[in-house]
């Protein structure tokens, strides 16, 4: 038996509470890492292109353009990564080589990219942003799509009328009694709001980051007066705005390309030749029609890119029509698309039972090993709790250099989201134990480990459970937010709805989360009553 020491315990092997949680991001690492060279080596072993793009209409339709142009010339599987979160997270997933091409734009290239001033030229900004992005990461620039889609300002016709503004050295004039809603990247961006007031000297009373369907929203009701638009966006005539004369030029041009790693181009030539084949084909009055259907009509980008291809005379005779999934109610939208709901369904669940899972293998040892090391319980609880402070696009973004896009940094994510209320509780439940229970236990000769599992751990179970709960609840809704990052789940159709601004949309992901939190938390309280030993008072009774 241990020896005891004076003061009631018996001596032991020391406690590195720093050692072991550099072993637990170690493991979720180790984890994630191997789903993520797992897909990696599946891609290419079936020879898989992947094609992402960001999380707007546009975007996703030329991402699927590419796709299909892809799958009907070449021997290729493509596998889609639609929605990924703005331009820095498409970026680094194609420098890292998470996906293979995305649709870009060249002004965004030369600006927002490389952080060069504004050009005009249009052959200029493209010869830039091809010899730059080749020398610094060895990515390629095809030819362009051949249409432009420009940022511009847009003013509610009422306003623009009584105020007699047409440019937008006009607006800057009336700008301080003003309210304008802006895109969340455009509110950031050099070529941007920060750019705009560096160049025209433009400050609004109120400036208001909005998503891209919503901005038109608030437009239309009179919340905001200015915002952002896009050249082939096709609501500016159904909002009824003025898009203002850039007349000292701000704005570069955006020539819309495939944006391609040069190592895919070597590996598969065909790649380059098919999406050739869209060079200089598509015009901005065609992509403003297209956009419409998108944006108003609630067809689906698949809907859409067939019917482009088609017009384009580059459709696949062999694929099967496809069926319009405009939503008429939520029950016949859950129902239509009930085989995508229990595909995301299992992806959302993979993600956070994963991630649990290690948690719980890492945290609750932490917490119960703490005890014995009081002085180190504060510091490492709170370490871990400055991890919840962290947004949670922003630490997905920051996993995708290491470990690419799609379920391993989500999984990586939600691991270390799940560690505080874990090594919180357990250490709290094995602290707070009854210590008449335990001092009789010491006069009755048990060992330190016997204490542990025969007293400790079941007193403390209810209240460790407790916090496994609430991490598993806080992972079913941040896994949403995975869909950014191309995981999937049901994070997929709030990203679509929120863009459509479709309520429907938004709920066919929304609620199949909620449900999903309840139903784990409900099996996890079910655990919690089978495993409590028989005797303890229950956990709803205290």
């Amino acid at each position: 038996m241990t020896p005891i020491p004076a003061h009631g315990r018996p001596t032991g092997r020391s406690f590195r509470p720093r050692t072991l949680a550099a072993a637990a991001f170690c493991l979720a690492a180790l984890a994630a890492g191997l789903v993520s060279n797992a897909a990696r080596c599946q891609a290419a072993q079936t020879e898989t292109i992947v094609v992402a793009s960001k999380n707007f209409e546009e975007s996703r339709l030329l991402a699927e353009l590419f796709a299909r142009v892809i799958e009907t010339r070449t021997n290729l599987t493509v596998e889609r990564r639609m929605n990924l979160a703005g331009t820095q997270v498409c970026l680094d997933a194609l420098r890292s080589g998470a996906i293979d091409l995305y649709p870009e734009y060249t002004g965004t290239g030369l600006v927002s990219i490389l952080g060069q001033p504004s050009r005009t030229d249009r052959a200029e900004v493209l010869s830039v942003v091809r010899g730059e992005f080749l020398q610094r990461w060895d990515l390629v620039w095809l030819a362009p799509l051949g249409f432009e889609n420009s940022f511009e300002l847009a003013v509610r016709r009422e306003v623009a009328d009584r105020l007699a503004i047409t440019s937008i050295s006009g607006l800057a004039a009336h700008a301080g009694e003003l309210r304008a809603g802006f895109g969340p990247e455009f509110i950031e961006r050099d070529d941007g709001y920060p750019g705009l007031g560096r160049v025209y000297g433009l400050h609004f009373s109120e400036a208001r980051s909005l998503q891209h369907a919503l901005k038109y929203e608030a437009a239309g009701t009179g919340k905001v007066d200015v915002i952002d638009v896009y050249t082939t966006d096709g609501r500016i005539a159904k909002y009824d705005l003025r898009v203002l004369n850039d007349d000292r030029s701000f704005f570069p041009p955006y020539e819309a390309a495939p944006l391609v790693r040069a190592s895919t181009l070597n590996a598969h030539p065909e790649v380059g030749a098919a999406l050739n084949l869209l060079t200089g084909v598509l015009d901005e009055e065609s992509m403003r029609g297209w956009n419409l259907r998108l944006q108003e009509e609630g067809a689906s980008v698949e809907e859409v890119a067939a019917a482009a291809l088609q017009a384009l005379g580059l459709s696949d005779a062999t694929r099967a029509p496809i069926r319009s999934t405009r939503p008429t109610s939520l029950f016949a939208y859950l129902w239509a698309e009930r085989g995508d709901l229990l595909r995301r369904i299992g992806e959302h669940l993979g993600m956070v039972i994963i991630s649990l899972i290690l948690a719980i293998l890492v945290a609750v040892p932490l917490g119960v090993g703490l005890e014995r090391r009081r002085a180190w319980a504060d510091w490492v609880i709170r370490s871990t709790g400055v991890l919840q402070t962290i947004p949670s696009i922003a630490l997905l973004a920051f996993m995708i250099p290491v470990l690419g896009v799609g379920a391993a940094p989500a999984i990586a994510a939600l691991f270390l989201y799940s560690l505080y209320p874990i090594i919180q509780s357990s250490y709290t439940g094995v602290r707070e134990v009854d210590p008449a229970a335990v001092d009789a236990a010491w006069a009755l000769g048990m060992t330190r480990g016997q204490i542990l599992r025969r007293i400790r751990l079941p007193l403390a179970l209810p209240i460790i459970v407790s916090g496994i709960r609430t991490a598993a609840v806080i992972n079913v809704g941040t896994a949403t937010l995975a869909a950014f990052i191309g995981a999937g789940g049901l994070g997929e159709p709030i990203v679509s709805g929120l863009q459509m601004s479709n309520t429907i949309v938004i709920l066919s992901g929304a609620l199949p989360a909620a449900l999903l939190a309840l139903m784990v938390d409900t099996l996890l309280g079910i655990c919690a009553r089978a495993l409590r030993p028989a005797g303890l008072e229950s956990t709803e009774a205290r």
